[in-house]
């Protein structure tokens, strides 16, 4: 079996590199990343101007692309340690709009294409009946890039209800995350929900927001990958180049072995990632769930392993705020912990049967 790019996705592929290349490096994302806004609106400028954030929209939004294209930008944007609200808005956020297949959604959808319009996504809430109106209380914690979007995709009772509101509605205490990003604390006291904002609600929330959390774990899947990738290849180039008794570094065994772990580790995230795209096509609701418990326990343990071993190697260097193998070491750690950590996914797979019947 084949995973190799079409033409037209290593075109992509190369043309964000070189974009992030040119106008992204580690020294402009840590001063974007320092900003008020915690990241660049010039370089999200850039993105929209190349294309980029119509990746898996749909054509009626000007988008293009799908699963694939939208996995080449973010193994692009992880090895980039982009701080911007890419998963929130094009992926998370855009997914519930287009899967819904809401009334004004191609325009929203549009708006985003451009780089007019931000997403978040949040979870916690609780939502009752109000006559014709739905209404939101409760709290969601630490909410990625929800102090700068302009609408909220709320995902209440776990799903029962899933809507598209104004953040000016919540309250928002935004804050800086672990990984050097921006996130916010909201808060929602008895906020009312029309029927015109609600996306779904009942069986069809509760599946619209489990697609909306499987985009999710497909898009960190491929941005771990770019990010285990930098960092596996920094590591090599300090293990080559650092002498220790009169010889570089690569010459010992015992480091040569861990940096085949992390290679190994690395690979076999990148076959996850790779599953993803297709597991998102799944039409078995219990398949797709077994799929990306799988894909997420696999992608939180190379995430924890490459991420130790980079800063272990590099020794006291990597954890410095002026190098990027710390700041990878804190984003891989956020992904591992993401949706459900390795163990919390392993416990989910066995609860669903195991993603390979017993014979």
């Amino acid at each position: 079996m084949h995973f190799d790019l079409s033409e037209e996705q290593s075109l992509l592929r190369d043309s964000v590199t070189r974009l992030l290349k040119e106008r992204y490096p580690f020294e402009t994302r840590r001063k974007a990343a320092a900003s008020a806004d915690g990241w660049s609106r010039e370089i999200w400028a850039a993105f929209a101007e190349q294309g980029l954030l119509g990746v898996g929209l749909g054509e009626n939004a000007g988008g293009y692309g799908g699963a694939v294209e939208t996995m080449v930008v973010a193994e692009a944007l992880g090895g980039a340690l982009s701080a911007e609200p890419y998963l929130a808005t094009v992926v998370m956020g855009a997914a519930a709009l287009r899967l819904s297949g809401a009334d004004g959604a191609s325009k929203t959808l549009s708006s985003i294409a451009a780089g007019e319009h931000l997403l978040a996504v949040a979870e916690g809430f609780s939502a009752k009946r109000a006559g014709e109106n739905w209404s939101l209380h409760g709290k969601a914690a630490s909410i990625p890039h929800a102090d700068c979007a302009h609408q909220i995709i709320v995902i209440a009772d776990d799903g029962a209800l899933v809507a598209c509101v104004d953040a000016g509605k919540l309250n928002r205490a935004g804050h800086r995350t672990f990984d050097g990003l921006r996130a916010a604390h909201l808060e929602a006291a008895s906020i009312a929900v029309s029927p015109a904002e609600v996306l779904a609600q009942g069986a069809a929330g509760l599946d619209l927001a489990e697609r909306v959390r499987q985009h999710g774990v497909a898009y960190i899947a491929a941005e771990a990958v770019g990010l285990m990738s930098m960092l596996l290849d920094v590591t090599v180039e300090h293990l080559k180049t650092r002498q220790q008794f009169g010889q570089p570094l690569s010459r010992f065994q015992a480091l040569q072995h861990r940096a085949v772990d992390m290679l190994v580790a690395l690979e076999q995230a990148r076959s996850m990632a790779i599953y993803a795209t297709a597991a998102l096509d799944e039409p078995d609701a219990l398949e797709r769930r077994k799929a990306f418990a799988a894909i997420k326990a696999v992608v939180s343990n190379a995430a924890r392993l490459v991420g130790q071993q980079a800063v272990q190697l590099l020794g006291g260097i990597g954890l410095t705020e002026e190098h990027r193998v710390g700041w990878g070491l804190r984003r891989l750690t956020m992904i591992d912990l993401a949706f459900g950590d390795a163990d919390e996914q392993a416990a989910r797979l066995a609860a669903l049967g195991g993603l390979v019947a017993p014979a």
